[in-house]
């Protein structure tokens, strides 16, 4: 029975899902379902219910699930302190992110696994809460928040501070200033956050201390999304610069900084309050943050 299979059948088991699961694995959907269907003919028994969206264990898949969690656990808490003999950089990664922070696009993952290539970094995007349960269930080893807050279970360190700008359809009136003020977006039509996410907040008091009333007519959980709709003229918005700055280069969007410099978008790495790490998450943090875990 492979090892890697099991991985992928109970992060299937965590995400319900084929491609979050793919995702992580940085593999295709039908190898998540090779994978799973390996186990079910080793174990002569169905694991996945396929016919439920999402997919649901079966009670054996269920009972198969908890069993190799704990198995996992232990191999890797076992992997982790023998490798931390040698401090050999090496073994898997689980990182859990909101979906506006780049890894993959500014080359941090494929930097770090070019100089330690032993290390296998799996990333899977997922909704801000959901990242702190990740984390505190021991389903991530990392994960990557905005506004990071500590916890019971979870401490967080801080990583960078990325400006928020105006962002515009590069045909709007305010395309081509060089700064824009709050109250220079007063009445426009506004993409917003959803209103649960804290980014949001931010985002209100800052109109609300300047007395600007915006119309927010969409409101969306991920950036990529309030992206397409400023690209097809719904309205404006307020983004991390660092996540349309592609679009900026390919002209599909306009970035306008703010005047004055208010908002900044904190970005941390959260992890689980005194759970041992192996040599490569440290160097990961490290090689991010240039600070070394306690």
């Amino acid at each position: 029975m492979k090892l890697e299979a099991i991985r992928i059948f109970c992060d299937l088991a965590r995400y319900q899902s084929f491609s979050r699961a793919a995702s992580a694995h940085q593999v295709s959907q039908s190898a998540v379902s090779q994978a799973v269907r390996h186990l079910e003919q080793l174990l002569g028994t169905r694991l996945v219910d396929r016919a439920h969206r999402p997919p649901e264990l079966t009670p054996a898949g269920g009972i198969f699930f908890e069993g190799c969690k704990d198995f996992l656990d232990r191999f890797d808490r076992t992997e982790a302190r023998v490798r931390a003999l040698s401090g050999d950089v090496a073994g898997p990664i689980h990182i859990a992110s909101i979906y506006s922070v780049g890894l993959y696009d500014p080359g941090y993952i494929r930097r770090f696994m070019e100089r330690y290539p032993k290390a296998h970094v799996r990333l899977v995007y997922l909704r801000p809460n959901r990242v702190y349960e990740a984390v505190a269930n021991d389903e991530a080893d990392l994960g990557f928040i905005s506004y990071p807050r500590p916890t019971r279970t979870v401490d967080c360190i801080p990583w960078r501070e990325e400006e928020m700008v105006l962002v515009c359809h590069p045909a709007h009136r305010l395309a081509r200033q060089k700064k824009v003020r709050l109250d220079q977006l007063e009445g426009e039509n506004f993409v917003a956050f959803d209103s649960d996410l804290i980014i949001r907040k931010k985002v209100d008091a800052a109109l609300r201390r300047r007395r600007v009333s915006v119309n927010r007519v969409m409101e969306f959980d991920n950036v990529e999304t309030m992206k397409q709709a400023v690209q097809l003229g719904s309205g404006l918005s307020i983004l991390p610069e660092l996540t349309v700055r592609q679009d900026v280069k390919n002209a599909t969007l306009a970035a306008i900084p703010l005047q004055p410099r208010e908002l900044v978008r904190p970005i941390g790495i959260i992890f689980k309050r005194k759970k041992p790490f192996t040599p490569a998450i440290r160097q990961f943090i490290h090689t991010l943050t240039d600070r070394e875990l306690p």
